[in-house]
């Protein structure tokens, strides 16, 4: 059951989820093909069928097809992290197929119940850690599950680590100061938080734009490990439009600009599932004007 911290402490991508082209079929070769490509490319740690890949649009057997698409791609040499959420049999259900699919490890993914308390969590958690042979990441976006039940799983041995999505960087590096050691802290909020949650003691973070340019993030997390911060913060520059893009509306553009974005390339994974957005004719154009540059530079880093 053991996973080596280190080996999270890069750039976790979320890959997004390729649907036919009227969003009812899953398309796992074509998710493998593209998870091969950005392991290529350096990705070393991926969620399949998380947030950015639709995860709530997901039956649970689609996750656990994610996971195992990933997982025949990738191999050995890259970790595979599934997510696991919503009603508590469905968390079992993706949980004990994606073991069998070869996950290293399981995201518990934000409640989206209403009436949330620590108690109803801490339950939760204990039911799946009971039942999952996996190491156990927490997705925390909200005041729920608190950072005292967090300090508590983690007395467990079963939390490894947690993917922190509050923007709240006090916070942060006080949760750090009181883990430091026994968790593995990420950034789950991407590319314009990486930074500021590196210094204060985040090892990696999640990413959505490494969907288009595996490299420049990898560039860009790079140069923090080695203290180079104003050079990582140039390659924010470049590739943070992305980012600001799909920040737009509420996040809503969140899934649908890195789908209109892929598609612009030649990889067409087909439309987002409602309740996501769709982009528009002015907005496709808006996203192809965007990327040309960020693409050209991240060609650059592969020569």
């Amino acid at each position: 059951m053991g996973l080596n911290l280190e080996r999270l402490a890069t750039v976790q991508l979320v890959p997004l989820t390729p649907f036919s082209s009227d969003g009812a079929t899953l398309l796992p070769e074509v998710l493998g093909s593209f998870a091969r490509s950005v392991y290529e490319a350096g990705i070393r740690v991926f969620l399949p069928g998380a947030g950015t890949s639709e995860f709530h649009s997901l039956t649970a057997a689609e996750v656990v097809s994610c996971v195992q698409a990933v997982h025949r791609a990738v191999g050995s040499d890259g970790v595979v992290v599934a997510p696991i959420g919503l009603s508590l049999p469905h968390a079992l259900q993706i949980g004990r197929g994606a073991a069998e699919a070869g996950a290293d490890a399981v995201l518990v993914m934000p409640p989206v119940h209403p009436y949330l308390c620590d108690a109803g969590l801490r339950d939760y958690f204990r039911a799946l850690m009971e039942a999952l042979p996996l190491p156990f990441l927490a997705y925390k976006k909200g005041p729920f599950p608190s950072e005292e039940l967090l300090g508590e799983l983690a007395g467990t041995g079963r939390l490894v680590g947690v993917k922190y999505a509050v923007n709240d960087v006090d916070a942060l590096a006080r949760f750090v100061q009181a883990h430091r050691g026994r968790l593995g802290i990420y950034c789950g909020t991407a590319e314009r938080f990486a930074p500021f949650f590196h210094l204060a003691g985040a090892s990696g973070y999640t990413t959505g734009a490494g969907n288009l340019c595996p490299r420049l993030t990898l560039s860009m997390h790079r140069a923090l490990i080695e203290g180079k911060y104003a050079e990582a913060m140039e390659t924010l520059r470049v590739l943070r439009p992305i980012e600001d893009y799909r920040a737009r509306a509420g996040d809503s553009y969140n899934i649908s600009m890195l789908k209109a974005a892929l598609r612009l390339t030649g990889r067409d994974f087909g439309p987002p599932r409602p309740p996501q957005r769709r982009v528009t004719a002015a907005e496709e154009a808006e996203i192809r004007a965007l990327i040309e540059p960020i693409l050209a530079a991240e060609a650059g880093l592969a020569r």
